[in-house]
C-alpha cells in the first residue's frame, strides 16, 4: 500500500467512524432529536455501526486500522513502523472531518442548544453540554483509575484483532471487520460505563479539537484538562496487547 493510498483510506474511514459515532451521541443527546434519550445501548451499536462502515469502506486502501492503538499494536508486533505515521494522521484528519459533518447532519439542534421555557411556568431547561457528543467524560474523575479503564479496555479490543489474524479465511471473506464491529459494541456495553470507552486516541482527540473550534452555542468546557488520558491509555493498552500478542502467540 502506498503512503496516499493509506492517508486516504484513513481519512476516510475514520471519518465515517466519526460521523456515525458522534451523530449517535448527538441523535441521544440533543433536544429536538427524534431520538432523545433513547440510551446506552443505542450508543454501543451507533459506534459499533461505525467501526462496521468506516472499516469496510478504508479496507481496500488501507486495510482500515482507524485508530492509532491498533497501528501501534500492529507496529509492536511486527516490527514495522515506517508506516505509522501516515496511518496515525490520516486517522487524526480523519476524525477531525467526521465531527464536521456529524455537526453539520444535527446543524438546527445545536443551534437550538439554549435556554428552554420550562413547562406550565417551571424553571428553565440550561443548555445541554455538548463535549460527550464529540469526546469522552468519566463517570467519576480520577486519573488513575479512568487511565487503567482506558488501558484495559484498549487491550481488549486491539489483542483479539490481532488474534483474529489467525483465524484462516477470515479476512479474505470479509467477516472480520463484522467481528470486529461486535466486538466494539460489547467492548461499549461491558467495559464504558466509566469512561465512555475512548479507546482510540483520534476518535477522542480529533473530536475534542473541533469541539473547542466549532460555534455551538453554549457549548461548555471541551475539558482539556482530561484530554490526556483517552490518548495515553489506549496507547498503552495498544502496546501492551501488541507485547503480548507478540510473547503469547
Amino acid at each position: 500500500m502506498s503512503n496516499g493510498d493509506i492517508f486516504v483510506g484513513e481519512v476516510i474511514g475514520t471519518a465515517i467512524l466519526i460521523l456515525f459515532g458522534a451523530g449517535v451521541c448527538a441523535a441521544v443527546t440533543l433536544r429536538h432529536s427524534k431520538a432523545r434519550a433513547s440510551g446506552w445501548i443505542v450508543i454501543a451499536f451507533g459506534w459499533g455501526f461505525g467501526v462496521l462502515a468506516g472499516a469496510y469502506t478504508a479496507a481496500p486502501l488501507s486495510g482500515g486500522q482507524l485508530n492509532p492503538a491498533v497501528t501501534l499494536g500492529i507496529a509492536v508486533d511486527t516490527g514495522k513502523w515506517d508506516k505509522v505515521w501516515v496511518y496515525v494522521l490520516g486517522q487524526l484528519v480523519g476524525a477531525m472531518l467526521g465531527a464536521v459533518l456529524a455537526y453539520l447532519v444535527y446543524l438546527a439542534q445545536f443551534q437550538a442548544n439554549v435556554r428552554q421555557p420550562g413547562a406550565e411556568g417551571g424553571a428553565e431547561e440550561e443548555p445541554t453540554p455538548t463535549l460527550g457528543i464529540f469526546s469522552t467524560i468519566p463517570e467519576i474523575r480520577s486519573p488513575v483509575a479512568n487511565l487503567i479503564t482506558e488501558t484495559i479496555a484498549t487491550v481488549a479490543l486491539v489483542l483479539p484483532i490481532l488474534a483474529f489474524g489467525l483465524t484462516e479465511g477470515l479476512g479474505e471473506s470479509g467477516t472480520l471487520v463484522l467481528i470486529v464491529s461486535l466486538l466494539v459494541v460489547g467492548i461499549g456495553l461491558s467495559l464504558g460505563g466509566p469512561t465512555g470507552y475512548a479507546i482510540n486516541p483520534a476518535r477522542d482527540l480529533g473530536p475534542r479539537v473541533v469541539h473547542t473550534l466549532l460555534p455551538i452555542p453554549h457549548k461548555g468546557t471541551s475539558d482539556w484538562g482530561y484530554a490526556w488520558i483517552p490518548v495515553v491509555g489506549p496507547l498503552i493498552g495498544g502496546a501492551l496487547a501488541g507485547l503480548i500478542y507478540n510473547v503469547a502467540f
